[in-house]
C-alpha cells in the first residue's frame, strides 16, 4: 500500500464528511428558525432521553422508565406528525455521505475489529493499480449500452451463429445483469469474454465493474501483461515491486483481466496466471469473481495456453462470444 495515497485519500475524506456534517447541520438550522415547534420537541425529546440514562445509572424503578419512555415516544409521534405533514422525513436532516457504511471515515468495525472499508480499499486500487484503465465509469454503465450499435442481420457464414450480434449482445448483457444480480452465490460462475475488438468486451466489463462498486464490493482491473509482469517482479524481489498487488489480486471482490492472449508466456507465467485462476476460484473466507477478456477464441485459448488453466475456464466461467462489426465506428457516426 502507498502510504502517500492513503494519506491524501484520508484528507480528502476528512474535508467532505465535515462539509457533509456542516451542511447538515445549516439545514436543521434553517428548518428550526422556519419550524421553532419542532426545535423544541427536538430539546424536550433529548432532554427526556438524558433523563432516561441517568435512570438506568441510578437504577430507578419500572414505572419510572416506562413513563419517561411513554413520553419520549408521545413526543416523537407528534414531531413525525408534524414532519409528514410536511412531506419531509427524518433522513432530511442526515449528512448525505457519499458511502453510507462508513459515513465517509474510511473504515468500518467488525466483530470489535476495526477494518478498511470497501470504498477506501476500492479508491486506492484505483489510484495505485487502475488508474486510467477502468476508464470512465460515470459513462460506461448499463444506460449507455446501446443495443442498435449492433446488426440486427443474422448472417450464419459471417457470424458462425443463427442470431444476429445484437440478439447475442443482448443475451450476454442478460448474463452480466444475472452475474451482478447473484454475485454473491457460490454458484454463479465467472465470465470470460472472447471475441475481436470493438465489439464491446470492455465496456461491459467497466458496466459490471461500475454496478458493483455500488453494491460495496472491490474491483481490481489488470491487463494480463501487466499483472504478469507485476507478479514476476514481486517474485523476484525487484526493486519498486509491491508484496500487495500479490495479495489484492487474490482477495479483490472482482477481478478484472483484460487482453488475456497479448502477454509473452513462459512457464513461470503460466503458474503465475494458473495460480490466480484457481485460489480465486477456491477462496474459503470470501466470494471473489474473475472477469477475463481476451480477442483469443476457445480454440486459440487451449492452443495457447496449459490445459490446466483453460480446463478451469471451460468448467468454471460462462463463455460469451461477442462478434459483429466494430462498434466504435458506429459510435462516431452517431
Amino acid at each position: 500500500m502507498n502510504n502517500s495515497y492513503l494519506k491524501d485519500i484520508l484528507i480528502e475524506y476528512d474535508k467532505k464528511r465535515m462539509l457533509e456534517e456542516q451542511e447538515a447541520d445549516n439545514k436543521k438550522a434553517k428548518f428550526y428558525n422556519e419550524h421553532p415547534e419542532l426545535q423544541k420537541l427536538d430539546e424536550k425529546i433529548t432532554s427526556l432521553a438524558i433523563s432516561t440514562s441517568l435512570s438506568l445509572i441510578n437504577k430507578n424503578s419500572k414505572e419510572k422508565l416506562d413513563e419517561l419512555n411513554r413520553n419520549i415516544k408521545n413526543l416523537k409521534d407528534e414531531k413525525n406528525k408534524i414532519l409528514n405533514s410536511l412531506n419531509i422525513s427524518e433522513d432530511y436532516f442526515l449528512p448525505k455521505y457519499e458511502c453510507p457504511i462508513c459515513k465517509d471515515t474510511g473504515y468500518i468495525t467488525k466483530n470489535n475489529q476495526t477494518e478498511m472499508c470497501s470504498c477506501l480499499k476500492q479508491k486506492l486500487f484505483d489510484l495505485e493499480y487502475n488508474k486510467s484503465n477502468i476508464y470512465n465509469l460515470k459513462n460506461q454503465n448499463f444506460e449507455n449500452f446501446n443495443l442498435n450499435l449492433y446488426s440486427n442481420d443474422t448472417n450464419p457464414e459471417k457470424y458462425k451463429s443463427k442470431v444476429s450480434p445484437r440478439e447475442n449482445i443482448s443475451l450476454i448483457r442478460d448474463i452480466c445483469l444475472k452475474f451482478i444480480e447473484n454475485f454473491d452465490n457460490p454458484t454463479e460462475k465467472n465470465l470470460l469474454f472472447t471475441g475481436n475488438t470493438g465489439l464491446g468486451k470492455t465496456f461491459l466489463s467497466s458496466c459490471i465493474a461500475n454496478e458493483l462498486i455500488k453494491k460495496g464490493k472491490t474491483v481490481l482491473y489488470q491487463t494480463a501483461p501487466v499483472m504478469l509482469d507485476t507478479i514476476i517482479d514481486y517474485r523476484f524481489n525487484k526493486q519498486n515491486s509491491s508484496p500487495d498487488i500479490y495479495h489484492n489480486i487474490l482477495s479483490a471482490d472482482l477481478l478484472i483481466i483484460d487482453d488475456l492472449g497479448t502477454e509473452a508466456m513462459n512457464n513461470i507465467k503460466f503458474t503465475e496466471l494458473f495460480n490466480i485462476i484457481n485460489t480465486r476460484l477456491l477462496n474459503q473466507n470470501k466470494i471473489t469473481k474473475t472477469i477475463i477478456s481476451t480477442n483469443l477464441s476457445l480454440q486459440n485459448l487451449f492452443n495457447n495456453y496449459d490445459e490446466r488453466i483453460v480446463s478451469r475456464i471451460v468448467g468454471n466461467y460462462n463463455i460469451c462470444y461477442f462478434f459483429g462489426d466494430d462498434i466504435r465506428f458506429k459510435k462516431k457516426k452517431i
